[in-house]
C-alpha cells in the first residue's frame, strides 16, 4: 500500500509583492522519485523553497508525513525529516570537506554514516582535508548531496543537481539517486536536464507559470514527449 509522504494543495507562494506559485496541488509517495519540469521562472525552485520555508508569504496546505507545515520555520520543516539541497549548494570555501559534512545537524534516526557516505562517494574521502574552494562543481555537489544524507533526512529535495557537470559526474548521480531510492528514500528533483532526470523518476510533474498543467507516470513518458516538447523544448 503507497504512503502519501508529501501532499501539497492549492499552494500559493510570494516573494515580497511577487506572487509566484498560484494553487499547486502536488503528491509524492514514500520511496519514489518524482520530477518538476518546466522552463526557467515556471516556479518550480519555488516550489522546492516553499515546502521548506524560504519564501516569504504562503498560503494553502503543505503536508509532510501526515503533519500540516505551512507555518512551520525551516528548522522545523527540516525536523520532519526533510533534506533540501538547493541549487547554489551552500559549501563553505574555508571549511574542509570533512568539516563540510559534518556542519549540519542529525534531525532523526537512521542517517548515513561517514563511512557509508565515503563509501558512496570515495572522491570526498580523497578530499576530506581539502578546503570548499578546492573541490571540483561535482564534488561540491557530491558534498552538498551527502551533507543532508548524514542528518537522518528520508525526504531530499534535490535542485538542479545535474547543472554545469560533466557527463561522468552526471552519470555517478544519477547512479547515487538509484541507490538511495533502493535504501527507501523519497525524492524530488528540480531538473533542466532532461536526459538525466527521464530514466531516474517514478512520475513527472510539468510546472508552467506557477502552475502545475501536466502529470504524468514513467509509463506514460512516450506518449507526451509531444507536449514536453511544447512546452519546454526537449
Amino acid at each position: 500500500m503507497t504512503k502519501e509522504l508529501l501532499c501539497i494543495e492549492g499552494l500559493h507562494a510570494w516573494y515580497g509583492e511577487s506572487h509566484i506559485l498560484h494553487g499547486v496541488d502536488l503528491t509524492v509517495n514514500e520511496g519514489e522519485v518524482v520530477c518538476l519540469l518546466g522552463r526557467n521562472g515556471a516556479g518550480r525552485t519555488t516550489t522546492m523553497r516553499a515546502i521548506v520555508g524560504l519564501t516569504g508569504a504562503r498560503k494553502g496546505s503543505i503536508r509532510i508525513n501526515g503533519q500540516e507545515a505551512i507555518k512551520l520555520a525551516p528548522h522545523k520543516v527540516a525536523r520532519l525529516g526533510v533534506g533540501y539541497c538547493p541549487e547554489e549548494r551552500g559549501i563553505f570555501a574555508s571549511l574542509t570537506a570533512q568539516e563540510n559534512l559534518m556542519l549540519p545537524p542529525v534531525i532523526g534516526k537512521g542517517g548515513m554514516s561517514v563511512e557509508e557516505i565515503y563509501r558512496m562517494f570515495p572522491n570526498l574521502k580523497e578530499r576530506a582535508s581539502s578546503p570548499g574552494t578546492r573541490l571540483s562543481g561535482g564534488e561540491q555537489q557530491m558534498l552538498a548531496v551527502a551533507r543532508i544524507l548524514r542528518t537522518g533526512a528520508r525526504l531530499l529535495l534535490l535542485d538542479e543537481i545535474s547543472e554545469g557537470l560533466a557527463p561522468v559526474i552526471v552519470q555517478k548521480l544519477a547512479e547515487m539517486i538509484r541507490t538511495l531510492k533502493g535504501r527507501g528514500y523519497t525524492i524530488v528533483l528540480v531538473e533542466q536536464n532532461f536526459r538525466f532526470a527521464a530514466p531516474l523518476a517514478d512520475r513527472f510533474y510539468v510546472m508552467e507559470h506557477g502552475r502545475i498543467v501536466k502529470q504524468f507516470a514513467q509509463g506514460e513518458l512516450a506518449n507526451n514527449m509531444g507536449m514536453l516538447q511544447e512546452y519546454l523544448g526537449v
